[in-house]
């Protein structure tokens, strides 16, 4: 039988989002898939996807491997840090064309970094 614990411990005031959707969450803002995730831990995208949705529960090593591969702290992955400002993040299909920008010689990236800037006063 589970022992009944003896201290009366505060709740914690975190945001009602699991680690596993915070998880999922900071993979899309980076514009990452499961498959690209995993295999920068080194996991399947099926292992991915059970840790997103919470069917495996998430050890110091994994948080770690997990924080490392999306370049954020443990403790954002943990949300006890607040999450930044944006409203909303990029769709993955701007972040997908900006690293591919990011790839081409410094001569064609200025050209369309400068036909974006255009645009963008063009249409405000």
């Amino acid at each position: 039988m589970p022992q009944i614990p003896k201290y009366n411990l505060k709740p914690l005031n975190l945001n009602d989002e699991k680690i596993g959707k915070r998880i999922a969450r900071l993979r899309i803002e980076k514009s990452l898939t499961q498959t690209e995730l995993g295999e920068k831990i080194g996991i399947s995208q099926q292992l991915v996807a059970a840790y997103e949705n919470g069917h495996l529960r998430i050890y110091d090593e994994m948080l770690i491997r997990f924080a490392l591969a999306l370049k954020v702290s443990s403790d954002n992955l943990l949300g006890i840090k607040e999450r930044s400002n944006i409203s909303q993040p990029p769709s993955l299909r701007v972040m997908r064309r900006m690293r591919e920008i990011d790839e081409l010689p410094e001569s064609r990236k200025k050209s369309i970094l400068k036909t974006i800037d255009d645009l963008i006063r063009a249409n405000r």
